[in-house]
């Protein structure tokens, strides 16, 4: 059974959701991957989309109409149609950005950070061929919801990648995969909108790095009626509450917190846990 926590020496990793956006930078586009490494991110989340030919691209699946002001999606596209888009800031001006082919994005980042690559059940062989072909199978982690149909995929393409189920309940499920020889589990993603989640008892918390494995959270908030961390959230944090938002998070023991502010994250651990930053 691998030990996947031991690699993070007690750091509690940041992890940069869609890259670091803001201003005239869109998420999910090479300035904002390059940007969240300026900001110190241990990780790099980014979300993938299919073309029609197969061809993958670094987009939020269903988010055209926002980040392109594009009435279809890539999904329905071909090639030379996507290639003529461009990503819009905040403003909803288009800017110079392309939408990245997730091989781009992932020869950028190879060997700077770990890469967390969502929306990987919508084509887990295509996406672990190229993980493969690039030689990150150790630098990745790859997620999908928890049922038998997914795990069987990862199982057959994707078994040598670090792998998280994303939970919304079921704390047993936990047990299940830590047994599985078929894939490589380094522990859950949890959601829970509830402190009495179970996913929030120290005793299980302790269960799960007494097994070597890893626990990830989402302070970011993309819509605040989803809690996705029971009020401990990014926008908590930034508007003064630091230790109410990450550090209530930080406290309770999840080793990965995936936020839209990487730096200020970063800045607010080294000052608070030095030695986990």
């Amino acid at each position: 059974m691998e030990n996947y926590l031991a690699t993070l020496k007690g750091r509690v990793l940041v992890a940069a959701h869609r890259g670091a956006a803001g201003g005239n930078i869109p998420c999910n586009s090479l300035t904002g991957y390059r940007a969240a490494l300026q900001q110190g991110a241990d990780i790099i989340e980014l979300d993938v989309s299919r073309s029609l030919e197969g061809t993958l691209y670094c987009f939020h699946p269903g988010m055209e109409p926002r980040f392109l002001c594009a009435d279809s999606y890539i999904s329905r596209m071909h090639d030379r149609d996507v290639e003529q888009l461009r990503l819009v800031n905040m403003d909803g001006a288009a800017t110079e950005e392309k939408v990245p082919l997730l091989e781009d994005a992932l020869r950028l980042l190879q060997g700077k950070c770990r890469v967390n690559i969502d929306k990987f059940w919508d084509d887990i062989p295509g996406i672990s061929y190229l993980v493969r072909k690039l030689g990150m199978q150790d630098q990745v982690i790859v997620k999908t919801p928890l049922n038998p149909e997914n795990l069987s995929r990862v199982r057959e393409y994707a078994g040598d990648m670090p792998y998280m189920p994303v939970l919304f309940d079921n704390e047993s499920a936990h047990g299940m995969l830590l047994h599985d020889p078929g894939i490589r589990y380094i522990g859950p993603e949890v959601i829970f909108s509830s402190e009495d989640s179970p996913f929030c008892q120290e005793a299980w918390i302790e269960k799960v790095h007494r097994d070597g494995c890893v626990l990830w959270v989402n302070p970011i908030l993309y819509d605040f009626h989803a809690q996705l961390t029971a009020g401990h959230t990014d926008d908590r944090a930034v508007a003064g509450d630091e230790d109410g938002g990450w550090g209530w998070l930080i406290d309770k023991g999840y080793d990965i917190l995936q936020t839209d502010w990487p730096l200020l994250l970063r800045l607010y651990g080294k000052k608070k846990y030095p030695d986990r930053f």
